[in-house]
């Protein structure tokens, strides 16, 4: 009983930082099933914020990673952000956008992604 209080607390406190509750990012694609070789539009939203400074925008998956960095300019910067990547070969991804002040993580957005060909890798 003690641990499932020990883990619930931890659940609460982690459930409470202000980088991940934050509504700061948000992925938009059109589409979730793709066939390769895949290119991904992708369009992300971030909220203007004085303390934004970088966003990352992976595609993730077990057997290949690309990732991108675009440097944002706080409350001057817009608020949609486009980014292609092409040529994705066959498997199951996670696109992952993450917006960085100068020391920490503001917000994460997660959208999970097939690429089909052959056999999913």
């Amino acid at each position: 009983m003690r641990t499932i209080l020990v883990v619930a607390g931890l659940l609460i406190a982690a459930g409470q930082s202000p980088a991940i509750t934050e509504d700061v990012v948000d992925i938009q694609l059109r589409g979730h099933y793709f066939n390769e070789p895949a290119t991904l539009n992708i369009t992300v939203t971030v909220e203007p914020h004085e303390l934004n400074r970088y966003l990352r925008i992976e595609a993730d998956s077990v057997n290949l990673f690309r990732s991108s960095v675009i440097t944002l300019q706080g409350e001057a910067e817009k608020r949609l952000h486009s980014i292609v990547f092409k040529n994705l070969p066959a498997g199951a991804y996670t696109l992952r956008a993450q917006v960085m002040s100068s020391s920490a993580v503001r917000g994460i957005a997660e959208q999970e992604v097939i690429v089909s060909g052959g056999a999913i890798r």
